[in-house]
């Protein structure tokens, strides 16, 4: 059974049909949304559709669960899995699952589906997270709503008893919570060098030779910034299991617990390493695009005038012509390798290779 007629609750409704299960929808306007949800789905009243159910999902607002209660009869022995979420994190003392087991004391509550989007349940797993994280104070509901997940394409993983619904709630609405430290280091380490390659191109100058260089600020400036940051976050990728090993071989055991310190950068590593790929191939763009500045063509067509002023045939130099070729076929190469990294470490690739295929490519 599904109680709503939302986006969700459609969806809901039509991955539950393809998996093979009958569905009987309950709404409270049965005729008017009978033409949203799939041929095959009953759509009814909800006093009918609870009649008709053992496993229900509620997929409405918290705010309206109070109008379930003239249900409560009815509802008395189900599983109810409760799908919602909150526009806030903590935005009530108690869980939304939480709360509606305090409604209706008769019923099995289920916390699950709330981390998987109607896209995905549309669209199947294969288009977005396969995981449905379940709660519950029953392990046999828990059980019976893992089943169901699983016909449907997902994995369920158990969370555990209804106490953890607060913090599966909250997954949704954290913005990128393992990114925050990587993305504020690489924020500094910008900025550090940004500021450093400020004063050496531009104030400097100035400052000596009173020559006007603020253009190469958007271009030139950040262009020699990307790859230090680039370089100094993939060593930072690195340097904390060099620094764990040195750690187990000090104290003679790799059972010992790290630092609070380094274990939270060994868990950072992955973001680190993306983001160190994320300002190389940045170097690369900015590369690509300095013959395009009209800049450098003031200064090429600059230096034309002059050769010509001096009358100069050739200024054809070798070594520099070879340098320069080196140079970018060695950057095209250590950029290719990178990427090679950054692919690799992507969920979906690294558990298609095993430990070994993995190690070998770092």
């Amino acid at each position: 059974g599904v109680l709503g007629s939302g986006d969700f609750a459609r969806s809901l409704a039509v991955r539950l049909v393809r998996s093979g299960f009958r569905v009987v929808v309950g709404s409270r306007n049965p005729k008017r949304k009978a033409s949203l949800f799939p041929a095959a789905a009953e759509v009814t009243f909800q006093a009918e559709a609870v009649k008709k159910a053992d496993v229900i999902f509620v997929a409405i607002f918290r705010e309206h669960y109070s109008t379930l209660c003239d249900l409560a009869d009815v509802l008395v022995g189900k599983i109810l899995v409760d799908v919602s979420n909150n526009t806030e994190i903590n935005h009530h003392k108690e869980s939304n699952a939480e709360y509606l087991a305090s409604l209706f004391p008769a019923c099995t509550v289920v916390k699950a589906f709330n981390v998987v989007s109607a896209w995905t349940l549309q669209s199947g797993a294969r288009d977005g997270n396969k995981q449905v994280l379940i709660c519950s104070n029953n392990q046999e509901a828990k059980r019976t709503i893992a089943e169901i997940a699983q016909v449907m394409g997902f994995t369920p993983v158990d969370m555990g008893c209804m106490s953890s619904a607060c913090e599966i709630e909250n997954i949704p609405l954290r913005l990128l919570p393992a990114w925050k430290i990587p993305i504020f280091l690489a924020l500094g380490l910008f900025l550090c060098f940004f500021t450093y390659n400020l004063i050496r191109q531009v104030i400097h100058p100035y400052i000596r030779e009173q020559k006007n260089k603020l253009y190469k600020i958007p271009i030139e400036v950040v262009n020699t910034t990307l790859p230090c940051v680039s370089y100094v976050m993939l060593s930072l990728v690195y340097l904390p299991g060099v620094l764990a090993a040195c750690s187990q071989l000090y104290y003679g055991t790799k059972y010992r617990r790290f630092p609070d310190w380094l274990d939270q950068w060994l868990q950072h590593r992955k973001q680190i390493g993306l983001l160190s790929f994320f300002c190389a191939a940045l170097h690369a763009v900015y590369s690509l695009c300095l013959p395009m500045r009209r800049s450098h063509r003031y200064l090429l067509i600059e230096t034309a005038v002059k050769q010509a002023m001096e009358k100069k045939m050739t200024v054809w130099v070798e070594e520099e012509v070879w340098r320069m070729e080196i140079y970018i076929s060695v950057g095209i190469i250590a950029l290719g390798l990178l990427s090679l990294l950054a692919i690799t470490s992507l969920p979906s690739i690294a558990n298609s290779l095993n430990w070994r295929e993995f190690s070998f490519i770092q």
